[in-house]
């Protein structure tokens, strides 16, 4: 299928690169595209289950996620297959770059985890994002990483969680 026609299906193909390789790459269905923020529905692409100890992501999940082109972050509701909210994780990324159909993510290592009712709000990754050396390689670009894991944190532990950012 081409780009065009996937554009006009409504769908984008998600691509997650990290230190320089493609990490994932999957379909999803396109819900926005105002020209900032950008919103995509799939299911778990992953292969099985993924036991992180307060999640699991597993066949069934479907993550509505949220990426812009101006901000340091992606945000990933996700939901069990019966529509149960489990929580939202976050990832920090460099701005989103949109090319036809395919949406294109760097993953700078940090993530967020904030359970569906809140009380469990976790960094993750911080050891991985230190031993990346993305700070000796890209100051400006650290220093913004930790920037959006620290308004990713503010805004999850605040009244209204992380919805406020997708308003």
């Amino acid at each position: 299928m081409s780009g065009n026609s996937a554009e006009r299906a409504g769908e984008l193909e998600v691509v997650l690169v990290k230190a320089g390789r493609t990490k994932i790459r999957y379909r999803s269905e396109l819900l926005l595209d105002d020209g900032n923020h950008v919103a995509v529905r799939a299911p778990w692409a992953g292969e099985g289950v993924r036991d992180f100890g307060f999640v699991r992501f597993e066949p069934g999940d479907v993550f509505t996620e949220h990426y812009w082109r101006d901000r340091w972050y992606a945000v990933k509701e996700v939901r069990a297959g019966d529509g149960t909210l489990k929580g939202w994780y976050c990832d920090v990324t460099r701005p989103a770059v949109r090319d036809g159909a395919e949406l294109v993510v760097e993953d700078l290592d940090l993530d967020l985890w904030r359970s569906a009712d809140g009380t469990e709000v976790l960094r993750l990754d911080e050891d991985e994002f230190a031993e990346s050396g993305l700070a000796e390689r890209d100051p400006e670009g650290a220093t913004a990483a930790v920037a959006a894991l620290d308004e990713l944190e503010k805004q999850a532990r605040a009244e209204g969680g992380l919805t406020a950012l997708l308003a």
